[in-house]
């Protein structure tokens, strides 16, 4: 019985060709197959292997399988591309086959780990501090207020902002002080 011939389409009767010189050792029309076909057979192993670290080194595996068995393709029985990405797809379930198998832990069993994330309460109150000291902020002078946010929100140096705003730091220094006994008082005015 006669199988039907795959119809060759230019770009696998190109990757036909690098394969058969491949078989015959020319490393340069191997170098040239790789970089036809490396991106969809890393898409092809990524897809089932998931993690890229895994899924190079299975590339790598699988094409030095292609080297090794570049002289038992014909092009009559499948195309180029068909052929080696078989080659990968069976070295990435191979692959995945051969990981050792994850714990099985049953559903109840989360009821006892332990949640290490702030209590819910927590972001109530830090909503309302947040509130507070932006409102704390507000009543400063407009400079003060912007002094105190580089130099403590957004990490500028006494030397940057004086700079930056053309005034000496001793100036710049008075400010911030100014301006944090301000926000003290109405932050401890406000818990009243």
């Amino acid at each position: 019985m006669n199988r039907p011939v795959q119809p060759v389409t230019p770009g696998a009767a190109e990757l036909s060709s690098l394969l058969l010189k491949a078989a015959d050792g020319d490393t340069a029309a191997f170098h040239a197959f790789y970089d036809r076909t490396s991106a969809k057979l890393f898409g092809v192993i990524l897809r089932i292997l998931v993690e890229r670290q895994e899924s190079e080194d299975v590339l790598q595996d699988v094409y030095l399988s292609i080297w090794r068995k570049a002289a038992t393709f014909d092009p009559s029985k499948a195309s180029p591309i068909t052929w080696a990405a078989t080659i990968a797809r069976n070295r990435a379930i191979d692959r995945l086959r051969a990981r050792p198998p994850r714990a099985q832990v049953p559903v109840e069993a989360a009821f006892e780990l332990a949640d290490d994330g702030p209590a819910q309460d927590a972001g109530l109150i830090h909503g309302d501090d947040v509130r507070r000291l932006t409102a704390a902020l507000a009543s400063l002078e407009p400079r003060h207020a912007a002094a105190i946010r580089a130099c403590y929100f957004d990490g500028v140096t006494y030397d940057e902002l004086a700079e930056r705003e053309q005034v000496p730091v001793g100036t710049l220094k008075s400010w911030v002080r100014r301006g944090l006994i301000r926000m003290r008082g109405a932050l401890e005015g406000s818990e009243a």
